[in-house]
């Protein structure tokens, strides 16, 4: 069982194995039929040449070689299969800015690793392509193909017909012999629950806050530029510098108050302010399609005072200071009493739990305890980036640790069923296409 659904991907050097169609020849030859196209035999040749150059050991034999052929031109074929399904369907709809956006991140990541411009032109034409430019024409035409199967999945599963298949323990257990030794070693991890506190703004620094974002709102609503001022004064450390963008998202991926404001804003339009417990936002939406859409924002955050830090650390010696009480006698277990804290004090928007954490992949400050101190239990407050002016003070217990070894299979069981259910959901639904489509393999 292979339930591995292969989508094409732009990978680094790799899609500079160009087109072998490009030389012509006796490889231009239909290897198979799907609906109203051909596949070429130089299509199959095109990625058999990317695997080679992303480092895969090819078949020694021409018998095992002509298997893998067959693999890939089965790949092409499920491919071309969702990418007619998708053109069919009018909802989906891929605009020539989103390629050519996909298509310059990739030529940005591609030529930064030649060290001069004359060094990456000669392997664009040791890939077979006659110029740069030729280059970017054949990678917009496989983005474009590639975002059309990922609009039809995506529009599948928000309606409903994609659906997790839950896989048999011998197909989880077969998919994990399949893949173990590409696996890389279990690093250290360790597992605690935690209550974060943050201190919060007093009313004067909110009331500053706002006024400032209401101001800026208006000068952006009279045409100031919004990708200017979010490079000026938003306080979005992830996207600023990239003036205020935050990509395509969905529903569920942001706060709801930012999500009921910005998915009901038009192309263009610039929202009033909204309020979050991030601070203030201003919110415009760039561009739309079903369900998604491509927005940027200004976050202005009120500032914190020195009297309000002290408050939080306070709170949370206080906290750690019932924990570590003896509670004998008063039937309330050291966990229950730290959900109940967590569940009253935390901040909403900070995990609660963490399970095997790789400990490298902390923050600094929970390094610096949990590798001075190995044991479980309670540990002494971690005072978080207290040199900002955002500071957080952690109440931390340790529930287990786990030493860096190879991993088992029992400890991606969960990952693995996750995993291939979706594939499995996707393997079915491409299935189904194949049946209703006209597919001739003549390889």
């Amino acid at each position: 069982m292979n339930a591995r659904f292969p989508l094409f991907a732009l990978c680094a050097l790799a899609v500079l194995a160009g087109p072998a169609s490009a030389q012509g020849g006796p490889l231009d030859r239909i290897v198979a039929i799907v609906g109203t196209r051909a596949i070429l035999a130089s299509e199959v040749e095109e990625e058999f040449i990317q695997a080679q150059a992303q480092g895969q050991q090819l078949p020694p034999d021409s018998a095992s070689r002509m298997i893998m052929r067959r693999q890939i031109l089965d790949r092409i074929v499920e491919l071309e299969v969702l990418v007619q399904q998708a053109q069919r369907d009018t909802a989906i709809k891929i605009t020539e800015q989103e390629v050519l956006d996909q298509v310059e991140q990739t030529y940005q990541n591609v030529r930064k690793q030649f060290r001069s411009e004359n060094e990456f032109r000669d392997q664009i034409r040791q890939a077979r392509f006659g110029s740069v430019e030729e280059w970017r024409r054949w990678l917009a035409d496989q983005q474009r193909r590639e975002l059309y199967a990922q609009r039809l999945i995506e529009a599948q599963r928000q309606a409903g017909k994609i659906r997790p298949i839950p896989p048999t323990d011998a197909q989880m257990r077969e998919f994990w012999e399949q893949n173990k030794d590409q696996q890389p070693r279990r690093p250290a991890t360790i597992s605690f629950r935690q209550i974060v506190i943050k201190p919060l703004p007093d009313s004067t620094a909110k009331r500053i806050a706002r006024a400032r974002a209401d101001s800026l709102m208006l000068e952006l609503r009279r045409g100031a530029d919004f990708a200017t001022a979010a490079k000026r004064f938003s306080e979005d450390s992830g996207s600023a510098a990239q003036g205020g963008e935050l990509g395509w998202f969905r529903r569920g991926v942001m706060v709801k108050e930012f999500e009921d404001m910005a998915f009901h804003l038009r192309p263009g339009e610039i929202s009033p302010v909204v309020e979050t417990a991030f601070g203030f936002h201003i919110i415009k939406v760039e561009r739309t399609q079903p369900a998604e859409i491509l927005a940027r924002h200004i976050l202005i955050m009120p500032e914190i005072s020195s009297a309000q830090v002290v408050l939080a650390r306070h709170l949370a010696d206080s906290l750690h200071e019932l924990l570590v009480q003896d509670p004998v006698g008063s039937g309330v277990t050291l966990g229950s009493k730290f959900d109940q804290f967590a569940k009253t004090y935390a901040d909403p928007l900070e995990p609660k739990l963490a399970e095997d954490a790789p400990l490298t992949e902390l923050p600094p400050e929970y390094q610096e305890v949990f590798s001075s101190d190995t044991t479980l239990g309670l540990k002494p407050v971690i005072a978080e980036a207290v040199i900002t002016q955002r500071p957080k003070f952690v109440v931390l217990e340790v529930t287990a640790r786990k030493a860096a070894g190879e991993l088992a299979y029992e400890d991606v069981k969960l990952r693995i069923r996750q995993s291939l259910s979706d594939q499995l959901a996707i393997r079915h639904f491409v299935d189904q296409l194949k049946r209703q489509t006209y597919i001739d393999i003549r390889l």
